[in-house]
């Protein structure tokens, strides 16, 4: 019975090591070629990356299709799935300028910092109606830097 098998794979191997380089083969397809050939001794010493480029290349526009599919679909989920508004909800304040005590950091560090006070400030007061530090979208430090970044 396992001889069989074997001998099934190792058909199914060297149809598809025949097969021109522009018939792409699946990732799944090239591994189940891959391990065939090397159960049944048939890998003239090629390891898997040699395997792959030799008997499971594709085409280059093949490729660029499979590309763009691929990048295409996960754009489609991010759009898809609920993102915070880049506005900042009402009753959050952010600072006007940097605080005094920051001034002499280098000019990231103060920003972030003043933000962070503020942000502390709206949380204790309870102002930021669910806006968060960082969030996608923009959260309170994304928003307090723009901010302060626009002024200075």
């Amino acid at each position: 019975m396992f001889s069989m098998k074997l001998a099934a794979l190792v058909v199914t191997a060297l149809v598809a090591c025949s097969a021109a380089p522009a018939n792409a083969l699946t990732m799944k397809e090239c591994g189940e070629s891959y391990r065939a050939a090397k159960e049944g001794g048939n890998l003239n010493g090629m390891d898997w990356a040699a395997f792959r480029k030799d008997k499971c290349a594709t085409s280059a526009g093949e490729s660029v299709s499979a590309d763009s599919v691929k990048t295409a679909e996960p754009a489609e989920q991010d759009t898809s799935a609920a993102v915070s508004p880049t506005v900042a909800p009402a009753g959050v304040t952010f600072p006007a300028t940097l605080a005094a005590e920051f001034k002499t950091e280098k000019p990231a560090k103060a920003r972030m910092k003043t933000c962070l006070q503020g942000y502390h400030d709206n949380k204790e007061a309870g102002t930021l109606n669910g806006l968060r530090w960082i969030q996608k979208g923009g959260g309170y430090y994304s928003l307090c830097n723009a901010r302060l970044k626009a002024e200075s």
